[in-house]
């Protein structure tokens, strides 16, 4: 395996990794469920893409042939994550409604 590949290789695993990290840090130390749900959908699939990149590159040079089978993961994880965090978003905003605050720069409505 050539040196650069070796290089790309550890750097998607070390962009990853720190993507994980980042969205846990995210998920313990934001402040409510809306922000919480945002660090860890947002980071496990960029966390994700880089190790099965990286997976995929790494066995493309050891094989020889098509790494296709390490990207179809990939697929499914960039479906899956966003589609479950929007889903429990939905289901959290169901159980606790938007209530509007009056603004007192707008004039009221009655007369």
């Amino acid at each position: 395996m050539p040196m650069w590949a070796d290089i790309c290789v550890a750097v998607l695993l070390i962009v990853g990794a720190l993507a994980a990290l980042i969205g846990t840090w995210g998920m313990l130390r934001l402040p409510d469920f809306m922000t919480r749900l945002h660090a860890p959908t947002k980071a496990a699939t960029l966390g994700a893409g880089c190790a099965l990149a990286a997976l995929a590159l790494r066995f493309y040079f050891v094989e020889g042939g098509s790494s296709l089978r390490y990207l179809i993961p990939l697929g499914f994880v960039f479906v899956t994550a966003p589609v479950s965090a929007h889903m429990l978003a939905r289901a959290w905003r169901a159980r606790h409604p938007v209530t509007p605050k009056p603004d007192p720069a707008m004039p009221s409505a009655s007369p």
